[in-house]
């Protein structure tokens, strides 16, 4: 088995798109679908902007016993991850003789505050013999890596990475971790549905929510005028294999889950956020074996808040020095929203279409950057990219920091 992990397979569930190819077409083009919040329920709520999937039917896409089983965040993992099997050109005949050699792992910050929210009402207003007996898994963290190993029948290493927001990354370090212990392939991403009332009244004391209600001006990041984020829903997920197993098939290598590194901060310690996340990338560019002036583009966390900001900003710099002020930085997420464990998962597919197609999409709704970076703003920038740094922070004081390399046969 060679050391390098794969990406051979791409599932998207977005807010700008259903689809690798519907969302990397918004992607690029800078495309802003934040609005106005519109789930019932949630009229009187302090949050007025978020990024919510429209267009998306998990009936047509996932059988109805799976459906009343889970909640709207494991609807939108079970569809990515079929999305992510036909991308890669795997299907249950590839792995049914040895099921054992493919796993999942999953990231999640909330779990199913829908469905949970729906069974306490029925335990409210009818009693308990009114709530499900799915009350009991679908709210729980690992509710997308069991029901997608279940349908699937994967019976390799399953788990779930609860590291919050930075899971989203450090899922991708134990799809690795799996495939060089022997797996020939992992289902790995994240996906979450944070926008049921239950679920936006847990966020309102989140530090840096965004409560505006400009869909164009919520969520701003690197500007002087940022106040804050807004949340989405969606995410995605990848098929990721052994470079020597994917040749065998003759699937397209997507990219290469080239290094990753994470650290831990902690709460208290707002002042050393910058200082972990350096420390990140340092550890990504070192298992990468990556240069600082070999980063293409920088997929930043983008948390946007002045302080958090303002923090990254000096992380970047001093982890890749004076070319971290050079180095193009794009967050497409400004455009789509904040989706906890899945903005990361979001951004890696954003990245890796970018390696593709040699381009770095802007930042929806910037335009005055205020910190010492090149941020790519108003319209896509065409650019020779062969490695990107992806980046993700958590509330609680993760970080994680992913280094991906073009793969040797996109475009070819």
């Amino acid at each position: 088995m060679t050391s390098r992990t794969v990406i051979t397979g791409i599932g998207v569930i977005a807010p700008n798109g259903v689809g690798a190819g519907a969302f990397w077409k918004a992607t690029q083009s800078g495309l802003s679908v934040l609005d106005r919040v519109t789930r019932a329920g949630c009229e009187h709520l302090p949050l007025r902007v978020a990024g919510e999937v429209r267009g998306f039917d998990p009936g047509a896409m996932v059988e109805d016993r799976f459906l009343v089983q889970t909640d709207r965040f494991t609807h939108h993992a079970l569809a990515a991850a079929d999305l992510a099997l036909e991308d890669a050109r795997l299907g249950r005949a590839d792995y049914e003789s040895d099921p054992f050699s493919f796993g999942v792992v999953t990231a999640a910050g909330s779990g199913g505050g829908e469905f949970g929210q729906r069974e306490l009402q029925h335990l409210w207003e009818q009693g308990p013999r009114f709530v499900g007996p799915y009350q009991s898994i679908a709210w729980f963290y690992a509710a997308s890596t069991g029901q997608i190993s279940i349908r699937r029948g994967l019976k390799g290493p399953c788990g779930v990475v609860c590291s919050d927001e930075a899971g989203g990354l450090d899922a991708f370090a134990h799809a690795v971790r799996a495939i060089r212990q022997g797996s020939r392939a992992m289902l790995v991403g994240a996906t979450e549905a944070p926008l049921a009332p239950y679920s936006i009244v847990c966020q309102m004391e989140y530090e840096g929510l965004s409560t505006s209600d400009d869909p164009e001006r919520a969520y701003r990041p690197f500007t002087d005028k940022a106040c804050g984020f807004v949340p989405a829903e969606g995410g995605a997920m990848f098929v990721v294999e052994d470079e020597e197993e994917a040749g065998r098939r003759g699937a397209t290598v997507r990219a290469v889950l080239a290094g990753h590194a994470a650290t831990f901060t902690g709460t208290r310690r707002r002042d050393a956020a910058g200082e972990g996340l350096a420390h990140a990338i340092r550890g990504a560019l070192r298992e990468a074996d990556c240069a600082p002036e070999e980063i293409d583009v920088v997929f930043a966390d983008a948390l946007g808040t002045p302080e958090a900001d303002a923090a990254e900003a000096a992380a970047l710099t001093a982890a890749l020095g004076a070319y971290g002020r050079k180095v193009p930085v794009t967050a497409p997420k400004s455009g789509t929203g904040r989706a906890y464990c899945a903005a990361p998962a979001l951004d890696t597919a954003a990245a890796i279409l970018a390696l593709e197609h040699g381009v770095v999409p802007p930042t929806p709704n910037v335009y005055d950057v205020c910190h010492d970076l090149d941020v790519v703003t108003g319209s896509a920038r065409p650019a020779e990219l062969r490695t990107a740094l992806v980046l993700s922070r958590g509330r609680m004081g993760s970080n994680s920091a992913l280094v991906l390399r073009k793969g040797a046969s996109a475009n070819e």
